[in-house]
């Protein structure tokens, strides 16, 4: 349990003085459920339906909060997420992608029998995925979102007639069934080319009638908000790197800063000084095991110091430190901050610890 003593009892102790050792990385309580209070309400403002991304935490406890904030599910990107994510008791779960694994196609079908309630929907984007999931149907069909992609993007269908055709052949095929349409913006790299692809998205579901259009990143849901407001389908956003926000990729690209609102980052992460072996130069006892470092480096909280470098268990920085100082970092892309660490202090204003935060990668 890295940070935190085996056995140790968390609840009530301080950061800085309880039974936690370092590098540690907290979750703040306060911007964790502004976060997730502020999307809970730009999704019911604008008329649209939320199965945030869980992939970003894999967290029952980060699930459950969304959840009661008035989520309609979730969605997770693989079969395995989403036997984990059942587990925490979710009913309604989007697969992000076309599923293609076996033992996971049979997961899927055993639940959808077993629990008439359970909602099971996924990405299908060509006539072999479909044929697949027929394959594995059980008594209850698999309904799917039909993808369409774009140049240069993932997955999905890279024409209209594409869309058009395997849709058609979704409806031929026993054991799957027309859910709606599904596309996902978030590599487009400006608004103009959003806004594009989103009415190819919207034209494709009126053609077909669909009663669900599925996107969603964390970079252009308010150009979703204002495009897909006419739409005749329920529109479900996926976004997920909102719940924690962070201090670099998307402090740069979050719609807040364009429209009125704002997200505040959760994370921090605390680690000593364990060296100054040159003047402006220290080595920080935290590393890529410990915080992200593929979308940006970690933005130092003090001002004066610059991460130049990370390695596996260190970090070096510039700036003036002393050896055994604790420094404190704000993280780059939260979607590979959770997935380092199993058992995350949740803290208050002033650092006690009123829960914690797990996570089932």
């Amino acid at each position: 349990m890295k940070g935190i003593r085996s056995g140790a009892k968390v609840l009530g102790q301080h950061v800085f003085g309880g039974p936690f050792s370092f590098p540690l990385m907290v979750v703040k309580r306060d911007a964790l459920e502004h976060n997730i209070a502020t999307m809970a309400a730009f999704t019911r403002d604008h008329g649209m339906l939320f199965a945030p991304h869980a992939k970003t935490h894999m967290s029952p406890e980060i699930a459950g909060m969304q959840l009661d904030a008035g989520a309609w599910g979730m969605t997770v990107a693989t079969p395995s997420q989403a036997m984990i994510v059942r587990g925490f008791g979710v009913s309604r779960i989007i697969v992000a992608n076309q599923v293609v694994d076996p033992a996971g196609l049979d997961w899927a079908a055993a639940e959808l029998a077993a629990d008439p309630s359970f909602e099971f929907l996924s990405f299908v984007d060509s006539r072999a995925g479909v044929d697949l999931l027929a394959k594995h149907a059980g008594a209850r069909p698999f309904r799917v979102l039909v993808e369409m992609g774009h140049e240069g993007g993932r997955a999905g269908c890279r024409t209209f007639q594409d869309l058009l055709d395997l849709a058609d052949h979704v409806r031929q095929v026993e054991g799957v069934e027309p859910a709606g349409v599904a596309g996902y913006e978030g590599s487009l790299k400006t608004a103009q080319d959003v806004r594009k692809y989103l009415a190819i998205l919207q034209n494709a579901a009126e053609h077909l009638r669909a009663p669900i259009l599925s996107v969603g990143g964390s970079q252009w849901f308010d150009v979703i908000g204002r495009e897909l407001v006419t739409t005749q389908a329920q529109v479900i956003l996926r976004s997920g790197a909102y719940v924690s926000h962070d201090d670099g990729y998307y402090r740069e690209r979050t719609p807040f800063n364009r429209i009125q609102g704002s997200l505040e980052p959760a994370f921090e992460i605390w680690a000593h000084v364990l060296s100054t072996p040159e003047p402006g130069l220290a080595i920080v006892g935290m590393g890529k095991r410990d915080a992200p470092f593929d979308e940006g480096l970690p933005i130092p909280r003090r001002e004066g110091l610059t991460v130049v470098r990370m390695q596996d268990q260190h970090t070096i920085v510039r700036g003036s430190l002393e050896v055994g100082e604790l420094v404190a970092f704000g993280i780059s892309h939260p979607c590979t901050a959770f997935d380092k660490w199993r058992v995350l202090p949740l803290v208050d204003a002033d650092y006690t610890v009123v829960g914690t935060i797990n996570t089932h990668f």
